[in-house]
């Protein structure tokens, strides 16, 4: 296979960027910037997550099986490189961005512009990101979209010419 024409291919699938969110209870915490995100069934309403193995964000969804996925409008650059990096909780605060618990105890993030708390269904363990298969069980929508609601999303092609994922 062409190296060169797979990975310009694959980066031809649109991703939607959303920061992945959950506590342990204990002081753990996990806030990533994730993409690979998908709605699978309506009844009941299944999503789907691939999330890098060997993350903590991976280790703490699988263990405590909830978490939220938050939303970034277009103007949520800034929150999509803040959870590049590990998250630190202090206070009500994760990595400097002030946080709401949810019914399922996951952070939903004040500055996302929608939110889903989720309880893991499944794991598919498969390369190097396993496919997390979730349902929702609460939805956060702090103010009207204006538009389609997919036209709001923060998408991997807004963060900049040398910012890709796949291939």
């Amino acid at each position: 296979m062409n190296a060169d024409a797979r990975k310009s291919v694959l980066r031809m699938i649109p991703y939607g960027i959303y920061v992945l969110t959950a506590l342990d209870g204990k002081g753990g915490v996990a806030a990533a910037t994730v993409n690979w995100v998908t709605q699978t069934a309506f009844a009941p309403p299944l999503i789907v997550i691939g999330v890098k193995t060997d993350s903590g964000a991976y280790a703490l969804v699988k263990s405590v099986g909830k978490f939220a996925l938050n939303m970034l409008g277009k103007s949520g650059k800034g929150l999509a490189f803040t959870f590049f990096k590990p998250a630190a909780l202090a206070g009500q605060q994760i990595s400097g961005q002030a946080f709401l618990v949810g019914n399922n105890g996951a952070p939903i993030l004040e500055a996302a512009i929608g939110a889903v708390e989720c309880t893991v269904k499944t794991i598919v363990e498969q390369g190097d990101h396993h496919i997390v298969v979730a349902e929702v069980t609460e939805a956060h929508l702090p103010a009207p979209i204006a538009g389609r609601p997919d036209a709001a999303i923060l998408e991997m092609k807004d963060l900049g010419e040398n910012v890709f994922y796949g291939g």
